[in-house]
């Protein structure tokens, strides 16, 4: 699976663009890995590597994660960090009630 397409590409604002908005920032993608609960919701790309989002794994929290570390992440028997093909655009205060209880 392609991680990141040219569609995406084009709509995911720029890295910093989204800075000041706190929760009312809006994450256009979100990667997943499907064999234990770590999720990245982005919310910015500098055009190249770097995306800055929410991050979901052992504690919720903002931060930086590069494209090129989740497609090198393996898990067992070979699984790869997916794209949730049906995740429609949200602002992070809405996922940030689903992640924290």
């Amino acid at each position: 699976m392609k991680l990141l397409t040219q569609e995406i590409r084009k709509v995911i604002p720029q890295l910093y663009s989204q800075d000041g908005k706190g929760d009312r920032a809006i994450a256009y993608v979100k990667f997943f890995t499907p064999w234990s609960n770590w999720t990245w919701y982005a919310t910015e790309f500098d055009g190249e590597d770097t995306f800055f989002g929410l991050v979901v794994g052992l504690e919720t929290e903002l931060g930086y994660f590069s494209l090129k570390e989740l497609s090198e992440v393996t898990g067992p028997c070979g699984m790869k960090v997916e794209r949730d093909l049906y995740f429609a655009p949200k602002p992070l205060s809405e996922l940030e009630k689903f992640h924290i209880n």
